[in-house]
């Protein structure tokens, strides 16, 4: 019972024990304790701040990203409507010099067919000229084979052609 109900001499020396603690630990404790707190408030606030300076460091990091990006689209696109421009152009000259070469090798093939063509015209000509001689040749020799007849056919000739 005694514990629980202090006599006035020992609240007295508790009170004057407790006064020389804080007298103490003000003199000795608080300061270094209150610069490390203030220091530490100080940390985290620098660090707060660079955090803040690297969130906005970082916003326009990825604006010039986005920015970057875009002019990187801009010009793929363009790069690629110009290897388009350049293909299609590729393809219009293909085509103009396989029907330009397509029409020459077709006049070729014309003026070769059309001067085979006058060969074999002429050939043809020249073989029926020699057959028909041949055939003349014949009949007139049939009916050549006498002299009177050969006479006959000079006389002939000769009244036809009208010598003066």
């Amino acid at each position: 019972m005694e514990l629980l109900t202090p006599s006035i001499g020992n609240i007295f020396w508790t009170a004057v024990v407790f006064l020389l603690l804080v007298v103490l630990l003000k003199a000795f404790a608080w300061k270094p304790i209150l610069s490390a707190v203030k220091e530490r408030e100080d940390n985290i606030q620098d660090a707060l701040n660079q955090a803040k300076l690297a969130k906005k460091e970082m916003e326009t990091l990825k604006a010039d990203n986005e920015r970057i990006m875009r002019e990187a689209k801009i010009e793929r696109d363009a790069m690629l409507k110009e290897a388009r421009e350049i293909k299609d152009r590729i393809v219009a000259e293909a085509k103009d010099a396989a029907k330009s070469e397509g029409d020459k090798l077709i006049e070729a093939a014309r003026q070769t067919i059309n001067e085979e063509k006058n060969a074999a015209m002429a050939d043809i000509k020249s073989q029926i000229g020699i057959l028909s001689v041949n055939i003349a040749e014949s009949i007139l020799k049939q009916k050549l084979e006498n002299s009177e007849a050969q006479n006959e056919l000079v006389q002939n000739y000769l009244n036809k052609s009208n010598l003066n």
